[in-house]
């Protein structure tokens, strides 16, 4: 017998992680790596997913898009914020928020999102289902109601990544 998960809202699985940025983690243009950047937002996705759905292990399935809308800089500090937007039978759609402020002026902005998808899984390593998600604010409702648009581009996506790879060439380069 399948027991049904009962619905859990979205602030629930909220994550809020901020740091500062150190001059480690600085490219040639003296702006944050985005490798940096978005093991950052795997990790508070991750978290979100094992909040939601609380088991002690979720995957990423994918990311389907980081979109690095401003540079993030040494004098910032980079906040950011993931939450469970909806979900399916086993996955999660997490959405992360990626906010840079000045610590100087106060000036806070959007320098990041982002959409990854994070399966539950049981101590077999095997999908379990997950709950549904209750959405309360605005940007929670329009992220909701949007999911299923981005769910079908998922499909399309990972459709066409399993046909490239059917092309793909295991051979060593140096073999050819």
């Amino acid at each position: 017998m399948t027991v049904v998960k009962e619905a859990i809202k979205t602030r629930e699985s909220r994550i809020v992680h901020t740091d500062q940025v150190l001059a480690c983690d600085l490219n040639n243009y003296q702006t944050l790596f985005g490798g940096v950047l978005m093991k950052k937002i795997d990790s508070a996705a991750c978290l979100s997913a094992r909040r939601h759905s609380r088991v002690k292990q979720c995957v990423t399935a994918s990311t389907d898009s980081i979109d690095f809308l401003d540079a993030i800089c040494e004098t910032d500090s980079v906040c950011v914020e993931s939450f469970v937007s909806f979900t399916g039978r086993t996955s999660m759609e997490i959405f992360c928020k990626v906010i840079a402020e000045d610590i100087a002026t106060g000036d806070r902005r959007i320098a990041a999102t982002a959409f990854l998808t994070f399966v539950a899984l049981d101590e077999n390593k095997k999908p379990v289902e997950v709950p549904g998600v209750i959405p309360e604010t605005e940007e929670e409702k329009f992220l909701f109601e949007t999911a299923k648009d981005r769910a079908e581009m998922r499909k399309l996506r990972r459709t066409k990544s399993k046909e490239l790879a059917e092309y793909l060439t295991l051979k060593k380069p140096w073999d050819r």
